[in-house]
Protein backbone atom coordinates (compact mmCIF):
# COMPACT_ATOMS: atom_id res chain seq x y z
CA UNK A 1 0.00 0.00 0.00
CA UNK A 2 1.33 3.56 -0.64
CA UNK A 3 -0.99 5.56 1.90
CA UNK A 4 -0.43 5.46 5.33
CA UNK A 5 -1.74 2.39 7.34
CA UNK A 6 -4.21 3.25 10.39
CA UNK A 7 -4.96 1.33 13.68
CA UNK A 8 -7.59 1.48 15.59
CA UNK A 9 -7.41 0.44 19.32
CA UNK A 10 -11.07 0.36 20.66
CA UNK A 11 -10.37 0.18 24.62
CA UNK A 12 -13.17 0.76 28.03
CA UNK A 13 -11.34 2.92 30.42
CA UNK A 14 -8.09 5.16 30.33
CA UNK A 15 -5.63 2.82 31.31
CA UNK A 16 -6.87 0.09 29.77
CA UNK A 17 -4.75 0.86 26.38
CA UNK A 18 -1.53 0.88 28.39
CA UNK A 19 -2.04 -2.62 29.83
CA UNK A 20 -3.01 -3.74 26.56
CA UNK A 21 -1.68 -3.86 23.05
CA UNK A 22 0.39 -0.87 24.60
CA UNK A 23 3.77 -1.75 23.38
CA UNK A 24 2.53 -3.18 20.08
CA UNK A 25 0.61 0.31 19.35
CA UNK A 26 4.06 2.03 20.11
CA UNK A 27 5.79 0.19 17.72
CA UNK A 28 3.81 0.83 15.03
CA UNK A 29 3.53 4.45 15.63
CA UNK A 30 7.40 4.54 15.87
CA UNK A 31 7.13 2.81 12.27
CA UNK A 32 4.67 5.48 11.02
CA UNK A 33 1.26 3.69 11.40
CA UNK A 34 -1.22 6.07 12.25
CA UNK A 35 -2.66 4.95 15.82
CA UNK A 36 -5.82 6.01 17.24
CA UNK A 37 -6.92 4.76 20.90
CA UNK A 38 -11.20 4.71 21.03
CA UNK A 39 -11.99 4.89 25.18
CA UNK A 40 -15.73 4.43 25.30
CA UNK A 41 -15.88 5.85 29.38
CA UNK A 42 -14.22 7.98 31.39
CA UNK A 43 -13.37 5.84 33.63
CA UNK A 44 -15.54 7.67 36.78
CA UNK A 45 -16.74 5.43 38.47
CA UNK A 46 -13.22 3.31 39.01
CA UNK A 47 -11.40 3.21 41.94
CA UNK A 48 -8.00 4.79 43.24
CA UNK A 49 -5.94 1.70 42.91
CA UNK A 50 -2.60 3.30 43.71
CA UNK A 51 -2.14 3.60 47.71
CA UNK A 52 -0.18 6.53 47.50
CA UNK A 53 -3.07 8.10 46.14
CA UNK A 54 -5.60 7.39 47.88
CA UNK A 55 -6.57 10.46 49.54
CA UNK A 56 -10.25 12.40 49.58
CA UNK A 57 -9.36 14.99 47.16
CA UNK A 58 -8.24 12.39 44.26
CA UNK A 59 -11.29 10.42 44.38
CA UNK A 60 -13.39 13.88 44.38
CA UNK A 61 -11.96 14.94 41.27
CA UNK A 62 -11.32 11.50 40.00
CA UNK A 63 -13.14 12.10 36.59
CA UNK A 64 -10.49 15.44 35.68
CA UNK A 65 -7.31 12.95 36.77
CA UNK A 66 -7.92 10.23 34.66
CA UNK A 67 -8.64 12.31 31.47
CA UNK A 68 -5.17 13.74 32.47
CA UNK A 69 -3.57 10.50 32.91
CA UNK A 70 -4.85 9.51 29.59
CA UNK A 71 -3.04 12.59 27.90
CA UNK A 72 -0.02 11.77 29.53
CA UNK A 73 -0.35 8.11 27.96
CA UNK A 74 -1.20 8.94 24.61
CA UNK A 75 1.76 11.09 24.51
CA UNK A 76 3.89 8.43 25.47
CA UNK A 77 3.23 5.83 23.20
CA UNK A 78 2.56 8.46 20.34
CA UNK A 79 -0.73 7.84 19.49
CA UNK A 80 -4.06 9.93 19.27
CA UNK A 81 -7.10 9.38 21.68
CA UNK A 82 -11.04 10.06 21.10
CA UNK A 83 -13.48 9.57 24.09
CA UNK A 84 -16.69 8.18 23.28
CA UNK A 85 -18.61 10.18 26.06
CA UNK A 86 -20.33 7.00 27.65
CA UNK A 87 -20.39 6.62 31.45
CA UNK A 88 -17.80 4.06 33.67
CA UNK A 89 -20.62 1.25 34.49
CA UNK A 90 -18.21 0.83 37.58
CA UNK A 91 -17.27 -3.12 38.64
CA UNK A 92 -20.10 -4.80 40.86
CA UNK A 93 -19.34 -6.77 43.78
CA UNK A 94 -21.39 -8.90 45.78
CA UNK A 95 -23.73 -11.80 45.96
CA UNK A 96 -25.63 -11.63 44.26
CA UNK A 97 -24.26 -8.80 42.03
CA UNK A 98 -26.00 -5.43 42.57
CA UNK A 99 -27.72 -3.66 39.93
CA UNK A 100 -25.22 -1.81 37.67
CA UNK A 101 -26.01 2.38 37.81
CA UNK A 102 -28.62 3.85 35.41
CA UNK A 103 -27.24 5.44 32.60
CA UNK A 104 -24.20 3.54 32.65
CA UNK A 105 -22.00 2.04 29.26
CA UNK A 106 -22.90 -1.68 30.38
CA UNK A 107 -27.09 -0.87 30.36
CA UNK A 108 -26.64 0.66 27.08
CA UNK A 109 -28.21 -1.21 23.70
CA UNK A 110 -24.96 -2.05 21.84
CA UNK A 111 -26.64 -1.11 18.34
CA UNK A 112 -27.34 2.53 19.70
CA UNK A 113 -23.69 2.75 21.33
CA UNK A 114 -22.35 1.39 18.06
CA UNK A 115 -23.24 4.77 16.36
CA UNK A 116 -20.34 7.17 17.55
CA UNK A 117 -17.36 4.17 17.47
CA UNK A 118 -19.11 3.35 13.58
CA UNK A 119 -18.63 7.51 13.00
CA UNK A 120 -15.43 7.36 14.38
CA UNK A 121 -14.30 4.18 12.16
CA UNK A 122 -15.74 6.55 8.65
CA UNK A 123 -13.61 9.43 10.01
CA UNK A 124 -10.15 7.74 10.79
CA UNK A 125 -10.72 4.81 8.42
CA UNK A 126 -8.54 1.89 10.32
CA UNK A 127 -7.82 -0.79 8.05
CA UNK A 128 -6.85 -2.84 11.21
CA UNK A 129 -9.49 -2.73 14.61
CA UNK A 130 -8.31 -4.25 18.13
CA UNK A 131 -10.88 -5.16 20.77
CA UNK A 132 -11.81 -7.48 23.34
CA UNK A 133 -13.32 -10.55 23.12
CA UNK A 134 -16.74 -11.93 24.24
CA UNK A 135 -15.10 -12.06 27.86
CA UNK A 136 -14.09 -8.22 27.53
CA UNK A 137 -10.68 -9.93 28.20
CA UNK A 138 -12.19 -10.04 31.77
CA UNK A 139 -16.01 -9.84 32.90
CA UNK A 140 -16.30 -6.57 33.71
CA UNK A 141 -19.29 -4.63 32.01
CA UNK A 142 -17.75 -1.95 30.22
CA UNK A 143 -15.40 -4.24 28.67
CA UNK A 144 -18.20 -6.96 27.74
CA UNK A 145 -19.71 -3.99 26.14
CA UNK A 146 -17.04 -2.68 24.38
CA UNK A 147 -16.48 -6.01 22.76
CA UNK A 148 -20.09 -5.71 21.73
CA UNK A 149 -20.62 -2.41 20.32
CA UNK A 150 -16.75 -3.02 18.70
CA UNK A 151 -18.45 -5.97 16.37
CA UNK A 152 -21.45 -4.00 15.37
CA UNK A 153 -19.68 -1.26 14.53
CA UNK A 154 -17.14 -3.39 12.49
CA UNK A 155 -19.59 -5.06 10.34
CA UNK A 156 -21.67 -1.51 10.55
CA UNK A 157 -19.47 0.81 9.50
CA UNK A 158 -19.05 -0.27 5.56
CA UNK A 159 -22.72 -1.00 5.43
CA UNK A 160 -24.43 2.59 3.39
CA UNK A 161 -28.07 1.24 5.12
CA UNK A 162 -26.80 1.51 8.32
CA UNK A 163 -26.24 4.67 10.26
CA UNK A 164 -26.32 6.69 7.40
CA UNK A 165 -25.61 9.97 9.30
CA UNK A 166 -22.49 8.67 10.48
CA UNK A 167 -20.80 9.36 7.30
CA UNK A 168 -19.54 7.73 4.57
CA UNK A 169 -19.27 3.90 4.63
CA UNK A 170 -15.35 2.13 5.63
CA UNK A 171 -14.79 -0.90 5.26
CA UNK A 172 -11.93 -2.12 8.16
CA UNK A 173 -9.65 -4.94 6.35
CA UNK A 174 -8.41 -6.82 10.00
CA UNK A 175 -10.30 -7.53 13.39
CA UNK A 176 -8.62 -9.03 16.48
CA UNK A 177 -8.82 -9.62 20.01
CA UNK A 178 -6.27 -8.65 22.61
CA UNK A 179 -5.25 -11.85 24.16
CA UNK A 180 -3.62 -10.90 27.81
CA UNK A 181 -2.20 -12.85 30.76
CA UNK A 182 -1.80 -16.69 29.76
CA UNK A 183 -1.21 -19.21 32.07
CA UNK A 184 2.00 -20.29 30.20
CA UNK A 185 3.03 -16.77 30.53
CA UNK A 186 2.24 -16.43 34.04
CA UNK A 187 4.18 -19.48 35.29
CA UNK A 188 7.02 -18.88 32.60
CA UNK A 189 8.02 -15.61 34.60
CA UNK A 190 6.92 -17.08 37.91
CA UNK A 191 9.32 -19.84 37.47
CA UNK A 192 12.33 -17.22 36.17
CA UNK A 193 11.68 -15.49 38.90
CA UNK A 194 12.34 -17.71 41.31
CA UNK A 195 15.17 -19.08 39.85
CA UNK A 196 16.48 -15.97 39.76
CA UNK A 197 14.90 -14.13 43.18
CA UNK A 198 13.99 -16.86 45.21
CA UNK A 199 10.49 -14.81 44.52
CA UNK A 200 7.77 -14.32 42.36
CA UNK A 201 5.39 -11.76 42.13
CA UNK A 202 2.47 -14.27 40.77
CA UNK A 203 2.54 -16.97 43.70
CA UNK A 204 -0.95 -15.84 45.00
CA UNK A 205 -2.47 -15.10 41.45
CA UNK A 206 -1.49 -18.70 40.59
CA UNK A 207 -2.58 -20.00 43.98
CA UNK A 208 -5.62 -18.43 43.45
CA UNK A 209 -6.23 -19.39 39.72
CA UNK A 210 -5.48 -23.61 40.83
CA UNK A 211 -8.02 -22.89 43.58
CA UNK A 212 -10.62 -21.44 41.63
CA UNK A 213 -9.82 -24.33 39.05
CA UNK A 214 -10.12 -26.49 41.30
CA UNK A 215 -13.95 -25.25 42.80
CA UNK A 216 -15.26 -25.17 39.77
CA UNK A 217 -14.06 -28.82 38.13
CA UNK A 218 -16.92 -30.02 36.52
CA UNK A 219 -18.97 -27.08 36.21
CA UNK A 220 -19.54 -25.84 32.82
CA UNK A 221 -21.57 -22.70 33.10
CA UNK A 222 -19.89 -20.03 31.79
CA UNK A 223 -18.25 -18.65 34.10
CA UNK A 224 -14.73 -19.96 33.79
CA UNK A 225 -12.22 -17.31 32.05
CA UNK A 226 -11.00 -19.25 29.03
CA UNK A 227 -6.98 -19.29 28.99
CA UNK A 228 -6.27 -17.02 25.85
CA UNK A 229 -3.16 -18.81 24.91
CA UNK A 230 -4.72 -21.48 23.12
CA UNK A 231 -6.45 -18.55 21.00
CA UNK A 232 -3.44 -16.90 19.75
CA UNK A 233 -2.90 -16.20 16.45
CA UNK A 234 -0.65 -13.59 16.06
CA UNK A 235 2.28 -12.37 18.08
CA UNK A 236 3.83 -9.13 17.65
CA UNK A 237 7.43 -9.01 18.71
CA UNK A 238 7.50 -5.89 20.60
CA UNK A 239 9.71 -6.01 23.12
CA UNK A 240 11.93 -2.79 22.31
CA UNK A 241 8.63 -1.26 23.40
CA UNK A 242 7.98 -2.97 26.53
CA UNK A 243 9.62 0.80 28.40
CA UNK A 244 7.05 2.83 26.68
CA UNK A 245 4.16 0.56 27.44
CA UNK A 246 5.49 0.61 31.64
CA UNK A 247 6.08 4.06 31.24
CA UNK A 248 2.54 4.83 29.89
CA UNK A 249 1.19 2.59 32.34
CA UNK A 250 2.79 4.29 35.28
CA UNK A 251 1.47 7.66 33.69
CA UNK A 252 -2.51 6.46 34.78
CA UNK A 253 -0.93 6.91 38.90
CA UNK A 254 -4.32 6.70 40.27
CA UNK A 255 -4.64 2.82 39.06
CA UNK A 256 -1.30 1.37 39.26
CA UNK A 257 1.17 1.14 42.06
CA UNK A 258 4.42 1.90 40.49
CA UNK A 259 6.10 -0.19 43.40
CA UNK A 260 3.50 -3.02 43.00
CA UNK A 261 2.20 -5.91 40.63
CA UNK A 262 2.53 -4.74 36.92
CA UNK A 263 5.79 -4.22 37.29
CA UNK A 264 7.55 -7.25 39.12
CA UNK A 265 9.34 -9.05 36.31
CA UNK A 266 12.59 -7.34 35.29
CA UNK A 267 12.25 -5.84 31.82
CA UNK A 268 15.19 -7.52 29.85
CA UNK A 269 13.50 -10.97 31.66
CA UNK A 270 10.09 -10.18 30.13
CA UNK A 271 12.21 -9.74 26.57
CA UNK A 272 14.13 -12.77 26.49
CA UNK A 273 11.29 -14.89 27.43
CA UNK A 274 7.74 -12.97 25.95
CA UNK A 275 8.91 -10.51 23.72
CA UNK A 276 5.70 -10.05 21.48
CA UNK A 277 2.08 -9.19 22.44
CA UNK A 278 -0.34 -11.81 21.74
CA UNK A 279 -3.84 -11.27 19.16
CA UNK A 280 -6.53 -13.21 17.68
CA UNK A 281 -7.53 -12.81 14.30
CA UNK A 282 -11.13 -12.85 14.21
CA UNK A 283 -12.39 -11.36 10.60
CA UNK A 284 -10.44 -10.49 7.67
CA UNK A 285 -11.20 -8.90 4.22
CA UNK A 286 -7.50 -9.90 3.11
CA UNK A 287 -5.51 -13.21 2.44
CA UNK A 288 -3.22 -13.73 5.20
CA UNK A 289 -1.94 -17.41 6.82
CA UNK A 290 -1.54 -17.78 10.10
CA UNK A 291 0.31 -17.73 12.61
CA UNK A 292 1.07 -14.31 11.96
CA UNK A 293 3.14 -11.73 13.23
CA UNK A 294 2.20 -8.66 12.48
CA UNK A 295 -1.03 -7.04 12.90
CA UNK A 296 -1.13 -5.63 9.06
CA UNK A 297 -0.12 -9.29 7.20
CA UNK A 298 -1.95 -8.88 3.70
CA UNK A 299 -2.54 -5.40 4.36
CA UNK A 300 0.84 -3.79 3.61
Amino acid sequence: MTEQLRLMAVHAHPDDESSKGAAAMAMYSAEGVDVLVVTCTGGERGSVLNPKLDRPEVWENIAEIRRAEMDRAREILGVRQAWLGFVDSGLPEGDPLPPLPEGCFGLMDPEVAAEPLVKLIREFKPHVITTYDENGGYPHPDHVMTHKISMVAFDAAADPERYPEAGAPWQPLKLYYNMGWSMKRMTMFHEAMLELTGESPYTEWLKEMQERREARAGQDDGQEWPDPDKRVTTKVPCGDFFEARDDALRAHATQVDPDGFWFGVPLDLQQKLWPTEDFELVKSFVDTTTPEDDLFAGVR
